[in-house]
């Protein structure tokens, strides 16, 4: 398993993942197109993937501009592996390395992401768009999670 920071030749293979989701499907995946996942991990944020046998099978997305999380995927063929968790500290740590302003996202209510979310420390805010859950993660709560997560690992 290796992680590392997206790349444009990533874009075909991280789209294949975002489309293989059973949870938190696009109703029509030219809603995010080719162009638009280049702008978030080239100039809006910075992209990271996981990558097995030469596939990427899971990545994440965060977003300078709106301070949020535009993405983290993981193919449902290689869940429960701590492949979402990896990406999600890496992203988060990145994050904060560039800002302490709060970061948010959005995800159905009812799905193993927002189960995911509330197990990483995410604090839920109230609904966004067509019926998302809000989630915000201030600095000080990040921090205060990798210094519990970093105890239990001792």
């Amino acid at each position: 398993m290796i992680f590392r920071e997206a790349t444009i030749q990533d874009i075909q293979q991280i789209q294949v993942v975002r489309n293989a989701v059973k949870e938190n499907t696009l109703s029509n995946p030219a809603l995010v197109p080719d162009k638009d996942v280049e702008d978030y991990i080239t100039r809006r944020g910075k992209g990271w993937v996981c990558i097995i046998d030469d596939m990427v099978v899971g990545f994440s997305i965060a977003d300078l501009v709106e301070h949020n999380i535009w993405a983290l995927f993981v193919d449902p063929s290689s869940e429960a592996k701590g492949i979402g968790k990896q990406l999600h500290n890496l992203m988060l740590n990145w994050y904060f390395e560039q800002t302490s302003e709060t970061v948010w996202l959005s995800t159905s209510p009812g799905t193993r992401a927002e189960t995911f979310y509330r197990k990483q420390g995410w604090i839920e805010t109230g609904l966004y768009g067509k019926g998302e859950i809000k989630f915000e993660m201030p600095e000080p709560r990040f921090k205060e999670m990798k210094q519990m997560q970093k105890m239990s690992d001792e």
